[in-house]
């Protein structure tokens, strides 16, 4: 039996010319999670992220917070989607980088209609892999995870990887996947039990570290 911890990574920076990039909140974000972690006496037997900076900067941050250190696996499939693309496919026109509350409806209402035209086969994002692909570099790290490991294993990725990691266990439509997606909060953790047979979800985008009056400033969405 384990325990499979998803986290997504701390605030990146949305509208900057690298979104990759976790900004300086990203960054006490993650260093808050793995003083949480620290406090409760958590240690992982093993760890998993994608190749994204701001995947690598999280693990990096929750190592920081936790005082440890850890040998992890990289796993290219559990890096997220392209969203401009994923845009692109359904908006083919000049695309403004969001700086208003407005921009940000209009930049998530086109997310939410791409996405659903990728998820469901209408089209194809440019220089992407199809859905079917995609969804399969994310189910075969939790194989991965379910047959070779047991006790506390971290993995650290996106919010589209992770909804869709939650939507495969629970067996959702692709509707409730994506508004699983858009509400993940950065640093959120879901939690999985797993043995060699399944997957159970246990919690689903919780932020203890965040929950104390000197950090509820601290939560975003992006």
């Amino acid at each position: 039996m384990g325990q499979l911890y998803l986290v997504r990574h701390g605030q990146a920076s949305l509208g900057a010319d690298d979104y990759d990039q976790l900004s300086p909140l990203g960054a006490l974000q993650a260093q808050r999670l793995g003083e949480h972690w620290r406090a409760q006496g958590l240690r992982f037997d093993a760890v998993f992220t994608g190749t994204l900076k701001r995947h690598r900067q999280t693990f990096q941050g929750i190592m920081q917070g936790l005082g440890a250190s850890h040998q992890e696996t990289l796993w290219p499939g559990l890096n997220e989607y392209d969203s401009e693309a994923v845009i692109r496919s359904v908006h083919p026109g000049p695309l403004i980088k969001p700086t208003t509350p407005e921009g940000y409806r209009e930049h998530f209402r086109l997310l939410r209609q791409g996405l659903k035209a990728w998820m469901t086969g209408q089209t194809q994002p440019e220089g992407m892999s199809s859905h079917k692909a995609f969804l399969q570099g994310i189910t075969s790290a939790l194989d991965h995870i379910r047959q070779q490991h047991q006790g506390n294993v971290l993995l650290v990725s996106s919010g589209g990887p992770i909804s869709m990691a939650v939507g495969h266990v629970l067996n959702l439509e692709v509707d409730s996947i994506i508004e699983l997606n858009l509400r993940l909060r950065n640093s959120a953790v879901c939690e999985f039990n797993f043995n060699p047979k399944r997957h159970s979800l246990l919690s689903f985008n919780t932020i203890p570290h965040l929950e104390t009056p000197s950090h509820k400033e601290w939560v975003t969405y992006a």
